[in-house]
């Protein structure tokens, strides 16, 4: 077994390996652990520090032992920042690990799906769909296109009448200039006597609420 295995109790229950969720967990627990280490060596040294200072004159012996204790704390918090490095390290490899085999198992999965899903599609058919399709956008833009185009009066006026054509046209006109004046002369007449008859019923009202 090695080393490393010894330390964190080796293979997991069963005599498994341990799963990448399992190390990890470990390993942050590891972290704790050092990390209140770390405050325990801090405070120490702290003490150790303000001791030598407090005996630096009066009494030399008690000072040295007190630096000499906080050299050996600062060694001890030295390795402990080394150790976590280290666990960090191996955490985040365990962790973009799992993450990575998260990835591909459903990578995997999909992939299955997708080769299912291929697997009830008939090539030719979908090229006689897709054929089909673009046969009727083509025939709806065709349509779209006899719809849009405008109509030439002029060449079908021309077809109808012959070449008098334009003749009948000045004809026409001229008898509808003739007309429609006549019809508008009606219609003023209208609207002026309608005027007229509005102004005596208001002469009227006037006058019966004048008595």
């Amino acid at each position: 077994m090695s080393l490393f295995g010894k330390l964190f109790g080796g293979q997991g229950k069963g005599g498994k390996s341990p799963t990448p969720q399992e190390a990890i967990q470990r390993l942050r627990e590891t972290e704790e652990m050092l990390a209140k280490k770390q405050e325990f060596l801090e405070k120490k040294i702290d003490h150790e520090l303000m001791t030598a200072k407090k005996n630096g004159t009066k009494n030399k012996r008690a000072a040295l032992q007190a630096l000499k204790r906080k050299k050996r704390y600062e060694k001890q918090l030295d390795q402990i920042d080394g150790t976590l490095s280290t666990i960090e390290f191996q955490r985040e490899a365990l962790e973009n690990a799992n993450t990575n085999t998260e990835v591909l198992k459903n990578m995997g999965f999909a992939s299955e799906a997708l080769k299912a899903a291929h697997q009830h599609m008939d090539i030719d058919k979908v090229d006689d769909l897709m054929a089909d399709i673009t046969e009727q956008q083509e025939v709806a833009q065709e349509i779209s296109d006899v719809i849009s185009r405008p109509i030439g009066f002029g060449q079908e006026f021309d077809e109808f009448f012959g070449n008098s054509g334009l003749e009948v046209l000045v004809e026409v006109v001229f008898l509808c200039c003739i007309i429609y004046p006549c019809r508008d002369a009606g219609s003023q007449k209208q609207v002026k006597k309608k005027e007229e008859e509005d102004e005596d019923d208001m002469a009227d009202l006037e006058a019966w609420a004048a008595n």
